[in-house]
């Protein structure tokens, strides 16, 4: 593989990481993903996204904001604790934010005025947004739209949708990240077959970790806790869908993390 890879979404403030966080960031390493963007989805995995990073300066990076499960805690002390932090140089992005009705874990006003709010925040500081969608395509576009010409750039972390979404994400100028949900030959199926519609220049990866575990590992992981060292395995999946060889996926996602998230490729 020419280039390391970068995963540009992994929790790893996750509780199930408290454990051997040292552990799995070596393990990364040695699997060839040597840059990782940590996941801030409130306000407490806001502060220790980027006390990690700030300890693996080059190797962590973080992200800043309050996922849409967390927007009934959004409160105007969230929104400065956003803003302090996007004043460090590990923090990378406004996000994880968005819209989810799926779950519905927070009402829905209470999901829009938080995901509105963190929007201004990345047009104050010229951030990249981390977006999240899901069951809630047109109240997203929606917000997003009018948002969108104040905004430097913008992923769609964990896409899962249609093909129709896909290219309305495109359009819009968005960038797509692909998990290992395209590793599911049965929920993933739609994913595999349009993921080669996505241009070179907007494709990003991540794993989502610890979710989404790949289902395509033979033999199978012992447990279903999902590592960024799987990150090759997505690699490998989507390269395959899309008729690529991995070396050359490899290198267009790491070049786009780099220039998506502003950072130096030392």
């Amino acid at each position: 593989m020419p280039c390391s890879l970068i995963d540009i979404g992994a929790n790893l403030a996750h509780d199930s990481f408290d454990e051997d966080r040292a552990d799995v960031i070596r393990r990364a390493a040695d699997a060839g993903v040597t840059r990782i963007i940590v996941t801030g989805s409130n306000d407490d995995s806001n502060v220790r996204a980027a006390e990690m990073a700030e300890k693996l300066p080059g190797i962590l990076f973080s992200t800043a904001g309050v996922h849409p499960h967390h927007a009934s805690d959004y409160s105007d002390e969230s929104d400065a604790l956003i803003r302090s932090l996007i004043g460090k140089d590990v923090v990378v992005a406004i996000g994880e934010c968005g819209l989810d009705y799926f779950r519905n874990l927070s009402p829905r006003d209470a999901q829009i005025n938080a995901f509105k709010r963190q929007l201004d925040i990345a047009k104050d500081s010229g951030l990249p947004v981390f977006l999240h969608q899901r069951d809630a395509h047109d109240d997203f576009i929606s917000i997003l739209e009018s948002a969108l010409p104040d905004l430097s750039r913008a992923v769609a972390h964990c896409f899962t949708g249609a093909g129709e979404s896909l290219l309305e994400y495109l359009e819009m100028g968005l960038y797509v990240g692909i998990t290992g949900w395209i590793c599911d030959e049965r929920r993933g199926k739609t994913l595999h077959d349009i993921v080669a519609t996505i241009p070179d220049d907007k494709l990003l990866i991540e794993t989502d970790a610890p979710y989404l575990l790949p289902r395509t590992f033979r033999p199978k992981p012992q447990t279903r806790r999902n590592e960024p060292m799987y990150l090759p395995e997505i690699l490998r999946v989507v390269a395959a869908a899309r008729g690529q060889s991995e070396e050359h996926v490899a290198a267009i996602t790491t070049a786009n993390a780099l220039d998506f998230f502003s950072i130096a490729d030392d």
